[in-house]
């Protein structure tokens, strides 16, 4: 016994000393970049028409060239729906149409500046890959990894569809990553881009622990397509607190941050069953739960309205009922109405 107990103490004692190494290394890596980025952005910009027209040349030939379609007739996941409601892969993957309503001005807006945010933060991680060193006089901590043609590992460059085998099923994905990078000791490090845009007090330490669960489960399907385990996910605020800050007042409101994660195997496998669960559920006819909570982002509104049962819509009032009465903010309970308005217009028109 006494043998049993000094094993299993040896053991929970290597997995604190890994886990502490782990994340050591990781506050090195977000440190790291951070400083990087910092230092880049904080001195003179450099001009570069040659390097300013490969980028765009090497688009263009994506663009034109690059395409990378599922086979026919065949169904797949898209990373940046790893968190999504099952119900809304459930209608998608049974061969649902997609909503096709308008959106607000200000949300196709906010969309293009998010968008636009990635592509500066690859392009300044070119111009760092040729004029780091030489600005700076050392190595910049992260560069691009290359495909086989030379191209940044990101975007069209690195768009692929991937097949899985998991508990007797096929599990496929396509998709593209923001960026796979290689720091200074060679270890492959994938990045994700996001952006906030609402106040930059979304970015301070106080209001920013950690990053989304959404964007996580996305960066372990992309450790699945890639093979990457560690990431880095990266936080740009586009509301400054002010064009002349302190050190100081800099440092309390960054309007960039960075996380890193390590994606286990258990994680990929944990993830990998959530994805069989939804195809089961499609071969056996039994749709999952909506999640009324993921309401806002999903892309299939009208096709799990129409979906819905009516023991399953009344579960829905009843959740919206019991949110009423709860201390939820206005604005989480108001997601709610919305949800449950839709669903009932939606299906009166329908009748």
């Amino acid at each position: 016994m006494s043998n049993l107990i000094n094993r299993s103490a040896a053991e929970a004692l290597r997995r604190q000393i890994s886990e502490a190494a782990e994340a050591q290394r990781g506050h090195e890596m977000v440190s790291d970049f951070l400083t990087m980025m910092d230092r880049w952005h904080g001195s003179a910009e450099v001009w570069d028409d040659t390097l300013e027209a490969e980028i765009l040349e090497q688009q263009a030939y994506a663009i034109r060239r690059l395409k990378v379609f599922p086979p026919r007739g065949t169904t797949y996941f898209s990373p940046s729906s790893a968190n999504s409601c099952k119900r809304e892969m459930y209608v998608k993957l049974t061969g649902a149409a997609r909503d096709n309503s308008d959106s607000q001005p200000h949300q196709g807006r906010w969309q293009r500046a998010g968008t636009a945010f990635g592509d500066t933060i690859q392009r300044d991680l070119l111009f760092i890959e040729k004029h780091y060193e030489k600005k700076f006089g050392e190595k910049p901590p992260f560069v691009p990894e290359r495909t086989a043609h030379g191209f940044p590992m990101w975007e069209r460059f690195a768009r692929k569809f991937h097949s899985v085998e998991h508990r007797g099923y096929t599990v496929n994905f396509l998709g593209q990553p923001d960026g796979i990078l290689r720091y200074k000791d060679g270890t492959r490090v994938g990045l994700e881009i996001k952006s906030k845009q609402t106040t930059s007090a979304q970015t301070t330490e106080y209001s920013m622990r950690g990053p989304k669960e959404d964007h996580v489960k996305q960066c372990v399907v992309y450790s699945i397509m890639y093979g990457v385990d560690d990431y880095l996910i990266v936080y740009g605020n586009l509301s400054k607190k002010a064009w002349v800050m302190t050190p100081e007042e800099y440092a309390k409101n960054p309007d960039l941050r960075a996380f890193y994660i390590h994606v286990s195997e258990s994680d990929r496998q944990a993830l990998l069953d959530d994805f069989v669960d939804v195809l089961q559920a499609v071969k056996d006819g039994n749709p999952p739960r909506l999640d009324v909570e993921k309401w806002t982002f999903n892309n299939y509104k009208t096709a799990c309205a129409l979906s819905l049962t009516d023991a399953e819509l009344e579960d829905i009032r009843k959740q919206v009922r019991q949110v009423g009465r709860s201390r939820l903010p206005d604005w989480k309970k108001q997601a709610y109405y919305d949800a449950l308005d839709f669903i009932e217009r939606v299906r009166k028109e329908a009748m």
